[in-house]
């Protein structure tokens, strides 16, 4: 299977595992209608980023990957997350390993998710993860750029069932 395929050089990226504090910085930096466009459309409230920071320190104790905290090497902010869980929900991919990635407004367009992609795609590959998917929304021509970048194909196209919209499913084998 091809792997990644940047269409320029890339960022230098760092990932950790999300502390306590991330929860305040998630919701911070998503804390803006359009980063989560294709997210609900509102920004969440603190209390859904306590508990999937937690969650995440869950999986990577158990699974040895998560959706990390994307720092900025240069000055440590805070950028976003990307990373690995499993599907956390009971349509689409049930079972399966989701890579994904939401950075805040001012990271986009920097090569930063696809940056942070790869180096989450070495955690999940050294756990012995055979493949992922990504889930995305068919709108997010941002997040489908990104899916290519890594080698992805279209696998198929769902209907989210909690909002109407029309989602693909791109697969990678790891």
């Amino acid at each position: 299977m091809p792997g990644p395929r940047p269409d320029r050089p890339l960022p230098a990226v760092e990932l950790r595992v999300p502390t306590d504090e991330d929860a305040l910085h998630w919701h911070r930096v998503f804390n803006d209608p359009e980063v989560m466009e294709f997210h609900g459309g509102a920004p969440a409230e603190l209390s859904v980023y306590e508990e999937l920071t937690a969650r995440q320190r869950r999986h990577h104790a158990e699974l040895g990957f998560c959706l990390y905290t994307l720092l900025d090497p240069a000055d440590g902010a805070v950028m976003g997350f990307t990373g690995a869980q499993p599907w956390p929900r009971d349509w689409g991919p049930a079972g399966e390993i989701e890579i994904g990635w939401r950075l805040g407004r001012a990271y986009w367009g920097k090569g930063y998710a696809t940056a942070a992609a790869i180096a989450a795609l070495e955690a999940v590959r050294a756990a012995g993860v055979p493949d992922v998917v990504a889930m995305v929304d068919a709108r997010n021509a941002r997040s489908i750029a990104v899916t290519r970048r890594l080698g992805m194909h279209h696998a198929e196209t769902l209907l989210n069932p909690v909002n109407g919209r029309r989602a693909h499913c791109y697969r990678l084998e790891v």
